[in-house]
């Protein structure tokens, strides 16, 4: 019963974290409000708990679930999920930088600024296409790593 939890809170983290992302790729456009602005601070933040705890049930289900730790830290696509997933997190932080700012100053952002954080945000939805990619791989039991 445990495994099936894990697993089931793992999909709908993942499920509920791309609908955040894609939210925030509708939202930030060109002529952004203050009110928008603040909408999109507020489901950044959602994007931030949500990613923080798929990663703790994401590992969970790795150590305590039914194929185990050993089974995972010896696979190169579970590493290539994980380096993929911390990539996805280190470019989420200038869009998120960009977003409190907007929201201190009060000014409306200007399209160049627009532009570059939705450029952040593609490439994040890029990366995170692989996600599945790579589990699907290593479930499959492809990329094991002589030990």
């Amino acid at each position: 019963m445990l495994d099936l939890s894990l697993a089931v809170g793992h999909y709908l983290l993942i499920f509920l974290l791309c609908g955040v992302l894609a939210a925030e790729l509708v939202l930030v456009r060109p002529s952004l409000d203050a009110s928008t602005v603040l909408r999109i601070t507020r489901i950044d933040l959602w994007y931030g708990i949500l990613a923080g705890l798929l990663v703790v049930v994401g590992f969970c289900r790795a150590i305590f679930a039914a194929k185990g730790w050993d089974y995972y830290e010896h696979n190169a696509f579970f590493w290539a999920k994980m380096a993929t997933f911390g990539c996805i997190a280190v470019l989420s932080i200038p869009p998120t930088l960009r977003y409190i700012r907007w929201r201190r100053t009060g000014a409306d952002p200007s399209n160049s600024e627009i532009a570059t954080v939705r450029r952040f945000l593609w490439v994040e939805v890029a990366l995170f296409a692989l996600l599945p990619v790579f589990a699907a791989a290593m479930a499959r039991g492809f990329g094991e790593i002589a030990h």
